[in-house]
This record gives structure tokens, C-alpha cells and sequence, in this order.
């Protein structure tokens, strides 16, 4: 990445275009979850869970189709591993023996040459599914508040931690405000599930190790530089810091974007959001925490004076 090694581009100076950018996302992100709500898998919101072999392959959109009346409800079905199994979900208020049945006797009427069997059931009660979403919530508050605590530690400024937590905040609202927007848009499933919390604990860590990594650069050149004023070193640290941002950010996409081609259906939604992740880190960690540092360093000192 020749373009980045010597790079000398002027990002702080136009830190405003990058928080209206931000500001607007994260506007829109938070009217559709208010708006729409944010839409829950079986793990958040109780149902039953049935993974169905076929002794060929099948197709999920012909016997989603076909469940969908019986069942009274529209079934999230997923291919898993080779393409015979089949992962089949849905909340409804039927009996797990009664949707099994069901499901069982659709499939061999719709593929009588294709011989198919139930391979494993699970039911999530409401009050479980519940406890599973507080938890998941309060996981990545816990994870913003030790980050927040990391930092602030770490570099000995709470203007620093508020940069950094602001730039995980914007990342996850960002992230789950396109989940809600294109769910049912796109052909798979964006229901917020326990994978998916997975997915933005590590975006948070992705997002976080990008801006400690600008951060470590900005705390050097602040003792090297002493007499350049703070807004035009933290650029410097930016540019010092822009090839390997971008290297390990391509990196990182090239090698979930074939996880998103080939992992099938159900890691779809999961890498999905890892693709979101790495480039709203990528951007958060320039023009989100370093932005937000700047102004906050400059302020503080203001007030001083």
C-alpha cells in the first residue's frame, strides 16, 4: 500500500463533515430500532428450533414456502454445513411434537424421492429468551464500561476514553440500525440472535484495537513534537498510522467477505456484520475517537487557560 506510506493527508481540519456523517447515521439508525424494533431470532424471543436432514440437498425457499401455512407463521429455514441439513426456526404457538409433525410430513409430500428426518429439536421458553437478551445487553454495556476504565488507565485523559467509547457506541448503533432497515430486505436473515451478539463484541474489539493503535501513536508524537499544536499532531499520528489501518482492515474484509460467499446461510447475518464492523471501525477510529479527542484536548485546555 504504496498510496499510505508517506502519507500527509488533512482529515482533523474536516472532522465536521465527518460528525455530520456520523451524526446522521446514527439518527437514522436510531429511528429505525425505535421505529421499526429491533428484530430478535428465536434465542431472544422464545420458539422452536429443528435442524432437518434430507438425504440430497433441497431447497429452503420451496419448503419455507410450504410451511408457512400449516404452521401459520412464516418459518426462518437456513442451510447448514454441506446444503442436506437444514436448520428450521420459528415462533409459534404450536406444540414442538405438532411442528415436528408438521414439518416432517411437508417435506416428504413436497420431495417424496428425497427421504428426510429430524435430527435434533430445542425449544426456548419466553422467560429464557429474555434472560438471554438482558444478558446480551448488558455484556456490551459491561464491555463499554471496562473499555471506557482500559483507556482511561491506559493513556491517563478522560478525553481519550470518551473518544474511543463514543467510536465503539457509533459502531454497534450504526450496525444494528442497517440490521433493522434491511431485515426482510435482503434473502437472509438479519434477526439478532446470540451469533450476532458475538458479532459486535468483536467489532467493539476490532474497533477498539484500531483506535489504541492511533492513540499509542498520538501519545508518541505528543512528546516528540511538543511545540505543534495538538489538532495538527493529531493528524501527523493519523497519516503515521494510515497504512497500516488500511492493510489490516483490507485484510480483515478480504477474509470475511469469503466468509460471507461461502460460509452458507447461517453465517451469513454474522459476517454480514463483521463486513459492517470493520469498515465503520476503520472510519470510527479516525474520524470518530480522534475527532472527538481533538475537540475534547482543546477544550480541557481552553478551560485551563
Amino acid at each position: 500500500m504504496r498510496l499510505f506510506e508517506t502519507a500527509n493527508y488533512t482529515i482533523i481540519p474536516y472532522r465536521k463533515v465527518g460528525y455530520v456523517i456520523s451524526i446522521t447515521l446514527v439518527v437514522i439508525s436510531l429511528i429505525a430500532i425505535f421505529g421499526r424494533g429491533l428484530q430478535y431470532g428465536i434465542d431472544f424471543r422464545g420458539g422452536i428450533e429443528i435442524i432437518l436432514e434430507f438425504e440430497e440437498p433441497a431447497s429452503t425457499d420451496e419448503l419455507r414456502a410450504e410451511l408457512s401455512g400449516p404452521l401459520d407463521a412464516m418459518p426462518d429455514i437456513r442451510r447448514l454445513g454441506v446444503g442436506r441439513d437444514m436448520i428450521i426456526r420459528i415462533d409459534t404457538e404450536k406444540s414442538s411434537s405438532e411442528v415436528q409433525q408438521i414439518i416432517t410430513s411437508t417435506a416428504a409430500s413436497l420431495y417424496p424421492d428425497n427421504p428426510s428426518q429430524i435430527v435434533q429439536t430445542e425449544s426456548v421458553g419466553p422467560s429464557f429468551a429474555d434472560d438471554l437478551r438482558n444478558a446480551a445487553i448488558m455484556s456490551i454495556i459491561f464491555a463499554l464500561i471496562v473499555i471506557f476504565l482500559y483507556i482511561l488507565i491506559r493513556f491517563k485523559k478522560w478525553s481519550y476514553s470518551a473518544g474511543a467509547v463514543a467510536a465503539l457506541a457509533h459502531d454497534v448503533i450504526i450496525t444494528l440500525g442497517i440490521f433493522t432497515i434491511l431485515h426482510g430486505i435482503v434473502p437472509f436473515s438479519l434477526d439478532i440472535n446470540q451469533a450476532l451478539i458475538a458479532a459486535f463484541l468483536t467489532i467493539v474489539g476490532y474497533s477498539l484495537n484500531d483506535t489504541v493503535v492511533v492513540f499509542d501513536r498520538i501519545r508518541e508524537n505528543s512528546l516528540i513534537f511538543k511545540t505543534e499544536s495538538f489538532d495538527k499532531m493529531v493528524n501527523r499520528s493519523i497519516n503515521n498510522t494510515l497504512s497500516r489501518t488500511v492493510v489490516t482492515s483490507i485484510t480483515t474484509l478480504f477474509v470475511v467477505t469469503i466468509l460471507f460467499i461461502f460460509g452458507g446461510d447461517v453465517l451469513k447475518g454474522l459476517s454480514f456484520a463483521l463486513i459492517i464492523g470493520v469498515l465503520l471501525g476503520t472510519y470510527s477510529s479516525i474520524f470518530v475517537a480522534s475527532s472527538l479527542l481533538v475537540d475534547l484536548q482543546l477544550k480541557t485546555r481552553k478551560n485551563v487557560a
